[in-house]
């Protein structure tokens, strides 16, 4: 098994948008989260909103960045919010920008994540993996997820795979 890569994780900042809009203005990177590009705006949102969620949860998405320093993407979670899937529950989540994409990155940045959430009492994560989307689900199961169940997104009918885990008791390989 090969070392994982050096990542650090931080809290986004304003200019983190800008970063994220960048390394996610790519079709590729949004195949499996409904395809479509996003503005500017919708970083400068999002970010905030994280903001505002770690200050009052104790995680959010964070910000990864690589050994240079470099911003490759996000990973870290957030309550699922939507009305079909793991309502209530609270999901991880990876995304890195294609450049960065089979170097292990995602999974060192979601090891740590869970290290955080462990620390912040989450009792136990989700996942909600495109069924298409082998990357991703690969991620999971290297982070010792294993899928439970099944859904499919209301509006596209596409299906997704739950991936769960228990956070209690487990420390992190």
């Amino acid at each position: 098994m090969r070392a994982l890569p050096v990542v650090r994780l931080r809290v986004p900042t304003d200019e983190d948008a800008v970063a994220w809009h960048r390394v996610f203005h790519d079709r590729e990177v949004m195949e499996f989260l409904g395809g479509e590009i996003a503005g500017l705006s919708v970083y400068e949102e999002l970010t905030a909103r994280q903001r505002r969620h770690d200050a009052e949860r104790g995680f959010c998405l964070w910000t990864v960045l690589d050994a240079e320093d470099r911003v490759v993407g996000f990973t870290g979670a957030q309550p699922w919010e939507r009305d079909w899937g793991p309502e209530g529950e609270i999901e991880i989540g990876w995304r890195l920008g294609r450049a960065h994409w089979g170097r292990g990155l995602a999974t060192a940045a979601a090891r740590l994540t869970l290290e955080r959430l462990r620390a912040a009492g989450v009792p136990r994560v989700v996942a909600v993996v495109d069924a298409r989307n082998a990357r991703s689900a690969a991620v999971a199961r290297r982070l010792g997820m294993h899928r439970a169940e099944s859904c499919r997104e209301p509006v596209s009918r596409r299906e997704h795979h739950c991936y769960r885990l228990d956070l209690r008791g487990v420390h992190s390989r």
